[in-house]
């Protein structure tokens, strides 16, 4: 009987008796970095097989999608999707497998909230239907590349500075502005009056915690996203002497806590806390991330700080963003370590390395690097962003720390400039492989079977591979949502180690959803080369696995 008459009971029994009987290739390929003899496969630390590797798409005051220029092109609508394709077509060259994007930058969306205007970067005017969904757009096409998305929200910031933006005058809000009705949740800061005063959101008050908290999970409820993503503003960065205008919030919501400055850090505290959980409540899978100021705390006045004199997130922000980690609230973090290696005593980025991979070592909580690409190349940060080799140490750096599962890069349109050709250099010396995304392994899974590979011939445009995935989410078992696509070189059977790094990776895909035949063709196939192929299943959280059995292109 041919595979694919065999129905989804008979694959599965098929494949499992397969299993048994396998080559060594055949092995999970993420367990397989160790044979039975306990010997440690070696692998090259420029092509690891697991690495979070993304960009930050920033929305806000149009930083890099969509481009203002777009709110006054012909077809805008049309516009704003290829200016978005572009920068994924980036982040597909340079072997990225997520992106970041901001979808709520200023107490707005990007996409049809029954809670919060439209946002005024898609359009130029606060509160305007765009129509369509860009939410449901960005995410789609993201997929379409296999690339995880990452939704990316600002949970208190209210408006950004005049004349630009509304400033503190809360009047110049879109006309249906939850703040509008309720001026008693919003404060100005500083001061209005003040140069780069705007208005945020009160996070004492703890009807406003629940209401952002509520805005935010709309998406998450209604989207297929993959993470929620915080940044780094909490409460107002501080700006000159001007206190945070929150007495009456003190009083009233303090919850028997003496201290303004503890109280504070409480209430960030419990925005993360309770964030983190209605997320799992609502997608056990979707991950929950946070990109956090770079310093915690300094050894000066915390023995557990680094070392380091810089500002602290601890005490400017009131985000204790360690105990985040400690108390394993998130799934991810990403301290932004933007200062270079040298002699910086307020904030060393080799210091910093060390002291966050401490922090994460012996939790469930994954550690990635956020790069500064926006300094690179740029003569106002100094002459140490003149070396066009900065990032790509950087990255060299974080190898050391095998707590370090990834970067993330800021921002798109910086990453894209390639300055100095530093992008260029660190894209050629760290992500020259496809790699995939980090397992979690405290998510939830089921096993998949090994897919099993129907046909691998040589046509014009290269080899293509055609494979089935058995019994696809019936029962116990998984459902593959992607696929990895491994090759070697010469008719051969690969060994354990050999899945062990990224060195034949040559592509992950995104199933065919609706279809049991998967297919794939391979561009970079030499004519009249001999191959060997073999593929795994991934399921959303990139949990692989074991490999089909080999197929052979003579």
């Amino acid at each position: 009987m041919k595979a694919t008459r065999l129905g989804a009971a008979g694959l599965a029994a098929a494949l499992l008796g397969a299993l048994v009987a396998a080559t060594p290739a055949s092995a999970t390929p993420d367990t397989a970095t160790t044979t039975a003899s306990t010997t440690t496969c070696v692998t090259d630390p420029a092509t690891p097989k697991r690495q979070f590797r993304a960009m930050w798409i920033s929305s806000v005051v149009n930083i890099d999608w969509p481009t203002k220029a777009s709110h006054t092109a012909p077809d805008r609508i049309a516009t704003q999707q290829a200016e978005y394709r572009r920068l994924l077509d980036l982040a597909e060259r340079l072997n990225h497998n997520a992106v970041v994007v901001q979808i709520r930058p200023t107490a707005d969306a990007l996409w049809p909230s029954p809670h919060e205007p439209w946002s005024e970067y898609l359009t130029g005017v606060r509160g305007q239907d765009p129509g369509w969904d860009p939410l449901k757009f960005v995410v789609e096409e993201a997929h379409k590349r296999n690339l995880e998305f990452h939704a990316w929200f600002n949970p208190y910031r209210v408006s950004m500075p005049a004349p630009g933006g509304a400033g503190a005058d809360i009047n110049l809000l879109a006309p249906n502005h939850p703040a509008r009705a309720n001026p008693d949740w919003v404060f100005a800061y500083p001061p209005a009056g003040v140069a780069g005063s705007r208005l945020y959101y009160n996070p004492g008050i703890p009807e406003v915690r629940e209401f952002v908290q509520t805005a935010m999970m709309d998406a998450v409820k209604r989207y297929d996203i993959d993470g929620v993503h915080f940044d780094d503003y909490f409460y107002p960065y501080p700006s000159g002497a001007h206190q945070v205008p929150d007495d009456a919030a003190f009083a009233a919501y303090n919850r028997g806590i003496t201290n303004k400055a503890d109280w504070r850090r409480d209430n960030t505290n419990l925005l993360i806390q309770e964030m983190g959980i209605k997320v799992k409540a609502e997608k056990p899978w979707v991950k929950f991330g946070v990109s956090p100021f770079g310093i915690w705390r300094n050894q000066s006045v915390d023995p557990l700080g680094s070392d380091t004199t810089g500002s602290q997130a601890y005490d400017t922000v009131s985000a204790d963003t360690r105990k985040w980690v400690k108390e394993e609230w998130i799934d991810y973090i990403v301290p932004q370590l933007y200062w270079y290696i040298g002699q910086y005593p307020a904030a060393d980025y080799a210091r910093l390395v060390p002291w966050w991979a401490d922090v994460v070592k012996g939790t469930k909580v994954q550690l990635y690097i956020g790069q500064a690409d926006y300094k690179s190349g740029d003569p106002v940060y100094g002459s140490f962003w003149q070396n066009p080799r900065e990032l790509s140490d950087h990255l060299t750096l974080n190898r050391a720390y095998p707590e370090i599962q990834g970067n993330i890069h800021f921002s798109a349109v910086q990453v894209q400039a390639n300055r100095l050709g530093a992008t260029d250099i660190y894209a050629a010396e760290h992500y020259s492989r496809p790699a995939l995304i980090p397992t979690m392994s405290h998510l939830p899974k089921k096993p998949l079977l090994m897919p099993v590979v129907t046909r691998a011939a040589r046509q014009d445009d290269g080899v293509r591979l055609n494979w089935l995935q058995p019994a696809d989410g019936v029962g116990p078992l998984g459902t593959a949502k992607s696929y990895a696509v491994y090759r070697f070189d010469g008719i051969g059977l690969a060994g354990r180690c050999d899945f062990a790094d990224a060195a034949h990776l040559v592509d992950t895909v995104r199933a065919n959803a609706g279809t049991r035949t998967q297919s794939w063709v391979d561009t970079t196939a030499e004519a009249g080369k001999r191959y060997t192929y073999y593929v795994t299943a991934l399921d959303r959280l990139a949990n692989e696995s074991p490999a089909s059995p080999p197929a052979f292109v003579r």
